[in-house]
């Protein structure tokens, strides 16, 4: 078999993982991940959501890239090419789109921060202010109005001229760059937090389980970061496994994603706990802890303007590889069924996203009041994205392959037809059948009954 690659595809195996890797990870591993681990009693929380991303994220990330590269299309393509042009299963990639546009304009106002604090981490902004103060910051960036929309259609610029330059010099390069750096400020991050004094407190918190902690709301949460982590349901698995070339093994490519996607929370974890702990700061501080909390911390290290800016740094990065997924499964729609040009396709949709993602933004400040559900705009974005619309997608994405489509055609292309063993395709199989969609559906009711 060739081992080059298609026009449209990566070029090898370790881009295809650190590009797909790079879409999995990102704020939700380093700013969300490590807020709800806070607020869910730390180790007990930390291995149950382990589990879950080993028991249900890979097999689900599996089942996208099969989608994907067996049909070789964007994710409306790829629903179109496997059912034979029936729409109703078309509608599920209409869905994926939809999914990925409303993520990507709230997701976009917290990457949108991370530039503003990697300026004022730099510019020593934040060095010898007092709690308060720091906390004062925040409150008055996040309210205000120019500023914040700046800072996001900046964040959104940067991700639309990476998506222009295309899957090999754009995403895969990228990729081959960022993430090898983003591991390595981590690291270094984890170095400086572990010889902090007090920072064993923090690590019992970390890896010590305390199950006396974990409420059944904790597991129903873990379940959902997992998900939410692995960013399955939205399409950006089945656009990138279109990406992955025949000869590369979709299981191991799966594993060594999540692996990384585990990794980089648990490092995030070893990053933020030990140094809340050696502090006596609040680890359930919430959505806040990287944006106040954090920087309260580094301003009672030494250093800490230092660490502070590559810790902003490595947020940016991690938020760069999410948005470059999000906004490709959005352009590779464009240029597939409308026909459009790369650029075109990725000019028209970082300004539409723009547009709708303003209003997300300014729901900290001018907008606040104005609500729907007892929701602000940005919270109602994340609501119906995390909770609905992204389990929905995996729902019926299961369904689909695991009892309407061929299960030979399914083996085939796990086996790459055929020339690998593939052992493990019953268990696969039965997860994806019945264990996948079960989890996928209690998602969907807690996010109801919640």
């Amino acid at each position: 078999m060739s081992t080059n690659p298609t026009p449209r595809g990566f070029t090898s195996n370790i881009g295809a993982i650190l590009a797909a890797a790079g879409g999995a990870v990102g704020l939700g591993n380093i700013w969300r991940f490590p807020y709800m681990l806070g607020q869910n009693g730390g180790g007990a929380f930390l291995l149950i959501y382990i589990l879950f991303v080993l028991l249900i994220g890979i097999p689900l990330m599996m089942t996208e890239f099969i989608i994907g590269r067996r049909s070789q299309r964007n994710v409306v393509g790829a629903y179109k090419a496997l059912s034979g042009g029936r729409k109703g299963w078309v509608v599920l990639g209409i869905f994926g789109i939809v999914a990925a546009f409303l993520i990507y304009a709230f997701y976009s106002v917290v990457a949108g921060w991370t530039l503003n604090y990697i300026v004022l981490s730099g510019s020593g902004r934040l060095a010898g202010l007092e709690p308060d103060a720091v906390a004062n910051v925040f409150a008055n960036f996040t309210q205000g109005s120019f500023l914040p929309l700046l800072c996001q259609l900046l964040f959104l610029a940067l991700t639309g001229i990476v998506i222009t330059m295309g899957v090999q010099k754009g995403i895969e390069k990228v990729g081959k760059i960022l993430m090898p750096i983003l591991f390595l400020l981590l690291i270094l991050m984890c170095v400086r937090s572990l010889t902090l004094s007090g920072s064993q407190e923090g690590m019992k918190f970390l890896f010590k389980p305390d199950f006396s902690k974990l409420t059944g709301q904790s597991v129903l949460s873990a379940l959902g970061q997992s998900f939410f982590s692995l960013s399955i349901g939205m399409g950006a698995m089945v656009t990138y496994g279109s990406y992955i070339r025949k000869e590369d093994r979709l299981f191991k490519t799966s594993i060594w994603i999540a692996l990384c996607d585990l990794l980089v929370a648990v490092l995030a974890g070893v990053v933020i706990f030990p140094a809340v702990f050696a502090f006596g700061m609040d680890p359930a501080s919430g959505p806040e802890l990287v944006y106040v909390v954090l920087p309260n911390v580094f301003n009672n290290m030494p250093a800490g303007t230092l660490f502070s800016l590559i810790f902003f740094l490595l947020l940016g990065i991690a938020a760069l590889t999410s948005t470059i997924s999000l906004l490709e499964i959005i352009v590779a729609f464009a240029v597939e069924e409308l026909h459009w040009k790369r650029t075109t396709a990725s000019l028209v949709s970082t300004l539409l996203v723009f547009v709708v993602g303003a209003f997300c933004t300014l729901s900290f400040g001018p907008l606040q009041n104005a609500k729907l559900f007892d929701r602000t705009i940005f919270d109602l974005f994340d609501l119906i994205t995390a909770s609905y619309l992204m389990p929905i997608g995996a729902l019926l994405m299961t369904i689909f392959l695991g009892w309407c489509y061929p299960k030979a055609e399914v083996k085939d292309e796990l086996s790459n037809n055929g020339t690998l063993k593939a052992r493990a395709f019953e268990l696969y199989y039965i997860i994806l059948r019945y264990i996948a969609p079960l989890a996928l559906v209690i998602i969907l009711i807690s996010g109801i009954i919640g």
